[in-house]
């Protein structure tokens, strides 16, 4: 058998996510050239050095069309996915891209349509369908033991420090929602298990902003979607509870009810509990952030990537990003979340979004014109 020869990685964000998976990239026996790219010099060249890295630039332009790059990922700030994303569709190389593909409707269409004219390779990072729970999950609805869904429900928690580190670098904050940033992760999990199952044909939902809106957010957004084998689904985030919540990101519980059964995931992290003296500060730790809060009380491996032992990260986001490696380089079939699976959840949580703002039910689908209309009038 002829081992294919190693591949160049581009990787665009030197932040928390890219280094994570720079690093990995430089155990994968088949990538053999690593470049970065960020506009924070410091933080990318600190990162090069550490891992050994054999190129930097702080254009992300300049590294994704050099020669050895066979395939990019793009782990920039949340509204920064656009540009450098359509850089690597133009290469017409494998992309993997942190959610969203934009925090504009309408610009993620057209990313989606750019990589469906490309015939692209291009996945999204949800990176909780790598664990072993909802594979199971996943693997026993497809298999028929609930039936047909009827009913499904997702209640999702997170303390304030996710949105406070997530707003902190733009003041355009319009679309940084509970729902758009955070929430999307549960619908990308609910949508996944629900594929084949059924589609939202309607949603109403509701916000508050009494503790968020200082900064330009809301704190939760709850709705309701009307499913089109007549059931229904419910979707509820808050990202407002206190700085000290133990959870270092995610807590989520999630029920699915069918005509032949019913699963129950209690994913909220209270089964490992770490009291100490010690402060566990913040789960994510951008660079320049400072959460201005310590935490005592720890719901352990509540952390969505997973967590260190030995300077390595053991967890979802290794599984998931090792197997997009193996995609890649093996042709590996794998449970990464598409692009239209991505553009869908976005779609979706903007929806809901929609008809916070109108407080009225929305009809889906909906035009990603008339959806960023309505947000923005």
């Amino acid at each position: 058998m002829t081992t294919p020869k190693q591949l160049g990685l581009a990787v665009v964000g030197c932040g928390v996510v890219g280094r994570i998976r720079a690093k990995l990239a430089k155990d994968y026996p088949g990538i053999g050239w690593v470049g970065l790219s960020d506009v924070n010099e410091r933080l990318g060249k600190q990162l090069k050095e550490d891992i050994g890295a054999d190129f930097y630039t702080n254009d992300f332009r300049e590294l994704i069309a050099r020669p050895e790059v066979d395939a990019v990922i793009v782990a920039t700030s949340t509204w920064a996915h656009v540009e450098p994303t359509l850089a690597a569709v133009e290469r017409g190389v494998p992309i993997f891209i942190e959610k969203p593909l934009a925090t504009d409707a309408r610009e993620s269409f057209q990313v989606l349509e750019a990589i469906r004219k490309a015939k692209v390779d291009a996945v999204v990072g949800y990176t909780q369908r790598f664990r072993r729970r909802f594979l199971v999950v996943k693997a026993r609805i497809e298999s028929g033991q609930i039936g047909e869904v009827t009913c499904a429900t997702v209640r999702a928690f997170l303390n304030q420090m996710t949105p406070l580190g997530e707003v902190r670098l733009t003041q355009d904050r319009r679309f940084l929602t509970p729902m758009v940033v955070s929430g999307t992760h549960s619908m990308d999990m609910s949508m996944w298990l629900l594929t084949g199952q059924a589609k939202p044909v309607s949603v109403y939902a509701r916000s508050s902003d009494k503790i968020m809106g200082e900064h330009g957010t809301k704190d939760a957004t709850m709705g309701v979607f009307q499913l089109d084998n007549g059931g229904i689904y419910s979707m509820n985030i808050c990202w407002a509870l206190p700085k000290v919540w133990p959870g270092a990101v995610y807590g989520l519980e999630i029920g699915i009810v069918g005509t032949k059964g019913a699963i129950d995931i209690e994913d909220t992290h209270r089964d490992v509990i770490l009291a100490s003296e010690f402060g566990q500060g913040a789960g994510y730790k951008p660079d320049g952030f400072n959460p201005e809060s310590n935490r005592h009380v720890d719901f352990l491996t509540s952390f969505p990537p997973g967590d260190i032992y030995g300077d390595e990260l053991w967890g979802p986001m290794r599984e998931e990003t090792m197997n997009w490696f193996s995609r890649i380089y093996l042709g590996k079939k794998t449970p990464h979340a598409t692009a239209e699976d991505g553009h869908r959840n976005l779609m979706l949580t903007m929806a809901m979004d929609l008809s916070a703002k109108r407080k009225k039910e929305i009809e889906l689908p909906i035009d990603p014109d008339e959806l960023m209309a309505g947000l923005i009038e």
